[in-house]
């Protein structure tokens, strides 16, 4: 096994070399925001979404530098790592961008500070899962809506309590519910429901992280005729759906094949999967 490697502030060490310290805001406060990127072919798919996403998270929470983190730069940081490790053609990259310094809850300053990692990837491209998952829904908290409720936070607490439930359950994935009790997204994924002809998903008004796949699916299946609608959903429509299928940016689209005594089709998920390994966005082509 290669020794891998990681990218901290512009310097490669070794993964498993002190790379933060008991300073960290990351780790005091969850002070920071993430990306998980896929590497495909020698370039991250949907990389001008990411950075749309990253560059307007961090001017949210008061980063400075945000321009620095465009197209570029992670392109050229990431394909650098992807060599140094030694993996192929797919590559799953994480971009941790986090509050440096030090200080209680006010910082000592808003510089940032960032993290990559590449680590393999075990399937190419993006294909349809040949089993469908089976998920529940988990109830014991719910997430709350406000105005930073669509970040990548580092503060993750809320889907660490709905995996563990997850694993008690048995099941595959588990959908988590706003503070008004209507659908959110899943542990890691956006959610999308095929009912009556129409493909609903929950507004990012809901809480749920604004998905770079989500953006990109909601797209493409406005561009092949099919409707979106972004809304607040129930639960109950898990009872009465007649397809249901995840997103997010390593898997593209993973289909749900049941939900308690319900079992759905995959017609829509497996057509849209197959167009999606054939999306290209012209923004990705452009160097900044």
């Amino acid at each position: 096994m290669n020794d891998r490697y990681i990218n901290h502030n512009g310097s490669l060490m070794l993964e498993n070399q002190p790379a933060i310290q008991s300073s960290n805001r990351s780790l005091r406060y969850g002070d920071g925001i993430f990306e998980t990127m896929r590497w495909t072919d020698g370039d991250i798919r949907f990389l001008q979404y990411h950075v749309e996403r990253l560059q307007a998270s961090m001017e949210l929470l008061h980063l400075e530098g945000f321009a620095k983190f465009d197209t570029y730069f992670i392109r050229e940081k990431a394909a650098e790592l992807v060599r140094k490790n030694k993996l192929g053609a797919d590559a799953r990259i994480r971009l941790n961008v986090y509050r440096a310094g030090a200080g209680l809850y006010s910082p000592e300053t808003n510089k940032a500070n960032y993290l990559l990692e590449a680590n393999p990837l075990d399937h190419d491209g993006y294909r349809l899962n040949k089993t469908g998952v089976i998920i529940d829904v988990y109830r014991e908290h719910k997430k709350s809506i406000n105005s930073l409720s669509h970040l990548k936070s580092n503060n993750a607490l809320i889907y660490i309590l709905a995996g563990i439930e997850r694993k008690r359950l048995g099941c595959d994935d588990i959908l988590i519910l706003n503070n008004d009790g209507f659908l959110c997204e899943s542990l890691s994924s956006n959610i999308f429901v095929w009912y009556n002809k129409t493909l609903y998903t929950p507004a990012l008004s809901e809480g749920c992280i604004a998905g770079v796949m989500r953006k990109v699916v909601i797209e493409m299946a406005n561009e092949y005729g099919i409707e979106v609608v972004e809304a607040q959903i129930s639960p109950e429509i898990l009872h009465e759906a007649d397809e249901m299928f995840l997103t997010n940016a390593i898997h593209g689209i993973y289909w749900v094949m049941g939900y308690k005594k319900k079992r759905y089709f995959n017609h829509l998920s497996k057509s849209l999967q197959e167009k999606l390994g054939k999306w290209q966005l012209a923004s990705d082509l452009n160097e900044e």
